[in-house]
């Protein structure tokens, strides 16, 4: 089995260096502009129509404007092959009225692929079978999890998943302002942070209990973190939170509209 990829930018090289990682055969584009970074028996260089013509699972990883221009070029020889979008603002209709009635697979992984936890949805069209879908899923595990949702779900899953990093991140970032004011070095603060996010997704992960329940776990009467809380609460930080998401899902509504 070899998988093309049509698009080495940022993710594609992730996916591809994730992938080589776990011993496929590769195949990738000649247009990428990190093929540099692949040096390997198992990376052949290909124009697009002839990864199309030799690859068994073909992973779209171009810009979503680019997608009508490859897809008319590779379109003649897609036949049996399965055709895998990471691009934003697709469908499976608009896919399949831009290759016709073929194997599709809409997916969607976030950014954390690049350390090898990434968050990935999948979902198919009807032309699918089972076990090409657990090969897909297992292609996209190789550089964090997937999960298997519905197409209605997928403009909600980008707009908390795909988004939400940027999210963190910004997070991330005041409250290394908020200890530099306290006198902790910067450096010394992001691992500090850095850490401590880490931490509290695996207790999320591993306990399986409520946030709520958790989040009580540090919350001592009359204590430092209750005083912290109130006053998130008072500046609206969940529904800050909540409305970012719903206008992220809004404007992924609005990008399938054009």
């Amino acid at each position: 089995m070899k998988i093309g990829i049509i698009g080495i930018g940022s993710m594609g090289s992730i996916i591809g260096h994730a992938l080589l990682k776990e011993g496929y055969d590769l195949i990738l584009s000649n247009r990428g502009k990190n093929l540099k970074e692949f040096d390997s028996n198992k990376v052949l260089i290909k124009t697009n129509v002839e990864l199309a013509k030799e690859a068994t699972y073909i992973i779209l990883a171009v810009k979503p404007q680019v997608y009508p221009k490859v897809i008319e070029e590779i379109k003649p020889y897609i036949k049996d092959q399965v055709l895998i979008s990471i691009a934003a603002g697709q469908s499976l209709k608009n896919l399949e009225k831009l290759i016709g009635d073929k194997k599709i697979v809409m997916t969607m992984p976030n950014t954390p692929a690049q350390v090898g936890s990434a968050m990935s949805a999948i979902c198919p069209n009807k032309n699918v079978s089972e076990k090409e879908v657990e090969i897909v899923i297992k292609i996209f595990e190789s550089f964090g999890k997937a999960s298997l949702i519905s197409e209605d779900l997928f403009d909600g899953f980008g707009a908390v998943v795909g988004c939400l990093p940027a999210y963190v991140f910004m997070f991330i970032e005041a409250v290394a302002d908020a200890a530099v004011l306290t006198g902790i070095k910067r450096e010394d603060a992001y691992k500090f942070i850095g850490q401590t996010v880490k931490g509290s997704s695996a207790m999320l992960l591993e306990s399986k209990k409520h946030p709520a329940v958790l989040k009580d776990m540090v919350t001592s009467p009359k204590g430092t973190t209750i005083e912290g809380l109130k006053i998130l609460e008072e500046k609206a930080f969940r529904g800050a939170i909540i409305d970012a998401i719903v206008a992220s899902y809004n404007k992924s509504l609005k990008m399938k509209e054009k």
